[in-house]
């Protein structure tokens, strides 16, 4: 007989027509039981749907600025600045307050570098080893765990992959099982930021607490015509921004997606998902996927609702609207399902 194939629901963000979105695509789905952006057409069949996990209407969120020495000090300033004023805007809210039984609020609670050079490259391992440590170290200790996402942002050149074996540097033996970290997520095929993955979310348990985070590329192109990660606007800290606004929503939509992908096929695995597409899509993928290469559909820099200059984002999908929605007015009408109450963390 052969072997099911396991789903998994989306955790990433990723390029339309890229080695990672295919291998995304053929893994994508859930466990077996009027403002659209203009020129993307409405697709109900997307929406999202409440499945009852946890969800986050009061995040906070920190950066840290991996391989720190790496770093100037204007893309920092210009990304918290930036990332804050997005996550906090009236307007962007009104679209993402569909999904919640109330108001939603964001507070930004600072950056911090983390010493070192630049690394060649990040594995999903290496972002959970650097999360563990500094977990064990107190360098979360001010923080309430239930609500805050702590964002890795790499530095300039660093290739992010989602490798969960031992080592963040592939070798040819890291396809066999016995090289894979016992009780990790499963591992996809090779996929890394050269080939169009931007950046994911998710979860490490740490001490009998959960500590949610997020990764993400420095979006360029290199000198040699590479593109590293997404590349949607003319500065790379723009890049990253966006990237971030994706990740951020995404967390606070769908808190524990890393423990039901780490549950496979189990049927049980379901009650972990927050808000998330029948085909398992977050609030962030399909309007990627749909607009394919045209990226500037979704990928905008806008207005903030305050007047205080523009943002740059990635439009969230909205069933309100059946697709990608940009920043709006008033709130849109809330999503009938079971989110009368939050889930509360476990």
């Amino acid at each position: 007989m052969q072997a099911q194939a396991h789903k998994r629901p989306l955790n990433v963000s990723f390029k339309r027509g890229s080695k990672a979105e295919r291998v995304y695509r053929e893994r994508a789905g859930l466990p077996q039981t009027e403002a659209i952006a203009p020129g993307v057409k409405p697709h109900k069949s997307h929406d999202l749907h409440y499945h009852g996990g946890k969800i986050i209407p009061d995040l906070h969120f920190k950066n840290f600025y991996v391989g720190g020495n790496a770093w100037q000090q204007s893309d920092i300033s210009n990304i918290d600045t930036a990332l804050a004023a997005a996550m906090s805007d009236a307007h962007l809210n009104n679209v993402m307050q569909q999904y919640f039984p109330g108001n939603i609020t964001t507070t930004f609670d600072g950056s911090e570098k983390l010493s070192g050079p630049a690394p060649k490259t990040v594995s999903q391992t290496t972002i959970q080893q650097i999360v563990t440590t500094l977990a064990t170290q107190g360098k979360f200790a001010g923080s309430d765990l239930t609500k805050t996402v702590f964002n890795f942002m790499l530095p300039p050149k660093t290739v992010l992959n989602d490798d969960t074996t031992a080592s963040s540097a592939k070798s040819h033996d890291s396809d066999k099982p016995d090289a894979k970290k016992k009780g990790a997520i499963p591992l996809d095929d090779d996929v890394d930021s050269l080939h169009g993955l931007g950046g994911y979310h998710g979860s490490v348990h740490v001490n009998g607490q959960t500590v949610y985070y997020a990764v993400g590329v420095y979006s360029q192109i290199e000198s040699n015509g590479t593109e590293n990660g997404i590349v949607a606007f003319d500065q790379p800290w723009k890049n990253v921004v966006a990237t971030f606004y994706h990740e951020l929503n995404e967390a606070r939509t769908d808190a524990d997606v890393d423990d039901a992908i780490r549950a496979g096929n189990d049927p049980s695995a379901i009650k972990f998902l927050g808000w998330t597409s029948r085909q398992g899509e977050e609030c962030g993928d399909y309007p990627v996927f749909e607009v394919r290469n045209n990226l500037n559909l979704v990928f905008q820099e806008v207005e903030l609702a305050s007047g205080q200059g523009t943002v740059p984002v990635q439009f969230q999908y909205s069933d309100h609207v059946h697709g990608p929605e940009g920043p709006v007015t008033t709130p849109d009408p809330k999503v009938h399902g079971p989110h009368a109450q939050v889930a509360q963390p476990a």
